[in-house]
C-alpha cells in the first residue's frame, strides 16, 4: 500500500454529558493536531497516491467548519458527545464525500481508505479508517 499524509489542527470547544467524563463534562476547550492518511494500492500515472497540495486543502476544507468552533452549538452535534473518537469518524465522513465525488483529483475506485488520526497531546490520539 502507498499512502500520502497532510496534517493541520483545530481549535475547538465542547462539553460532554454523563458521569462517565467527570470534569469534561464542564466546557473546556482542545487543540487537536490532525492526520489525514490517503492510502491506495498503486500510484497513479504520475506516481502519486494524490496530489498533497488537493490533499491539504480537502483536510482545510473538513475542519473550517469545526474550527474555533462551540461544538455544542452546531445542529449537527446536536444530542452528540464530540469525543476525539467521534471527531475522527466525523471528519472521515467529509473527506470520504470528498472523495467519492473526484475533489481529489484522482478517481474514487483508485483509493483504497482514509485514515483519520486526531493528536490530543504528545501522548493520547484516536483514528478512524474506513475503505473509499
Amino acid at each position: 500500500m502507498h499512502a500520502v499524509e497532510v496534517r493541520d489542527h483545530i481549535m475547538i470547544a465542547h462539553s460532554f454529558k454523563g458521569e462517565f467524563f467527570g470534569p469534561a463534562q464542564a466546557m473546556h476547550g482542545a487543540t487537536f493536531v490532525v492526520d489525514a492518511c490517503f492510502i491506495s494500492e498503486t500510484l497513479d500515472e504520475n506516481n502519486v497516491v494524490i496530489d498533497i497540495g488537493a490533499a491539504h486543502e480537502a483536510l482545510k476544507s473538513a475542519l473550517q467548519p469545526i474550527n474555533y468552533a462551540n461544538l455544542d452549538e452546531l445542529p449537527q452535534f446536536a444530542g452528540e458527545n464530540t469525543t476525539t473518537e467521534f471527531l475522527t469518524r466525523h471528519i472521515f465522513e467529509v473527506l470520504a464525500k470528498t472523495a467519492r465525488e473526484g475533489g481529489l483529483g484522482r478517481k474514487p475506485e483508485e483509493l483504497e481508505a482514509i485514515r483519520v488520526t486526531l493528536s490530543e497531546s504528545h501522548v493520547a490520539r484516536a483514528w478512524y479508517e474506513g475503505k473509499l
